[in-house]
This record gives structure tokens, C-alpha cells and sequence, in this order.
């Protein structure tokens, strides 16, 4: 029915828009981390300090655990100098970003399973 269809691609856009956000933030505090590494001389204590007064500050919001906050800051150095998968990265989810920066090897790779990605995701998401 074109309504549900209509209700479906509404979600799909804002699903979308804060997933684009989050990515973003994690892109955003990944250079503040190399920034600050670089500036600073930020080591591995501090990030693990910087976990627990975000755990802290923000109670049931998971994703701030010093794992994931290094994750941001390399997803941040494999990205940040290429043209093209930028925006691409911000157009899948967080857990499909990590599996591909962990498991790919290249860029290439990395470009083929982020585009084989947002088109599953889309597909997936407007069957259900």
C-alpha cells in the first residue's frame, strides 16, 4: 500500500539522518583524539579516563568504551585523507563500519563492501 511504503521511506530518511550523526560524532572525536595524541601526547590512560567520564556523564548510552573510542580514532586515520569513502562511511551503520575497517585489507576492498552495505541495508530495510 503506498501509504506504508510512504511511512516506511520517512523512517528509512530519519534512520539515516541519525545514523549520519553518529558517525559524524565517532569521525569527530576520532580527530580530536589524533589531535590531541599529536598536540599533547595523549596516551592509552588518558583515553581510558576519557571512557569512564563519558560512561559517566551519559548513563545507558553505550558506545563510549575505551575499545570504541580507539576504534574512532582509527576509523578516523584510515578515512580521513581519501575523497571518496567519507561520505560513504557515514551512509552504513557503525557495527558494518568497524567489521569493514577491521577485515579489509585496502581501500578498494574496503569501498566494495561499504557500497554492498548501504545497498543491502536500503533493501532490507524497505521490505520490512
Amino acid at each position: 500500500m503506498e501509504i506504508k511504503q510512504r511511512i516506511r521511506s520517512a523512517q528509512y530518511e530519519a534512520l539515516k539522518v541519525v545514523n549520519r550523526e553518529m558517525i559524524n560524532l565517532y569521525w569527530d572525536i576520532g580527530q580530536m583524539i589524533f589531535t590531541r595524541q599529536q598536540e599533547a601526547g595523549w596516551g592509552q590512560s588518558v583515553v581510558e579516563q576519557l571512557a569512564k567520564d563519558l560512561q559517566a556523564e551519559f548513563p545507558g548510552i553505550s558506545g563510549f568504551s575505551a575499545r570504541n573510542i580507539w576504534r574512532m580514532r582509527d576509523f578516523y586515520l584510515t578515512y580521513h585523507s581519501k575523497e571518496i569513502l567519507p561520505p560513504m562511511v557515514a551512509e552504513i551503520g557503525w557495527t558494518h563500519n568497524i567489521v569493514i575497517l577491521e577485515k579489509c585489507k585496502d581501500d578498494l576492498e574496503r569501498e566494495f563492501y561499504i557500497r554492498i552495505t548501504r545497498k543491502l541495508w536500503f533493501q532490507h530495510y524497505l521490505k520490512n
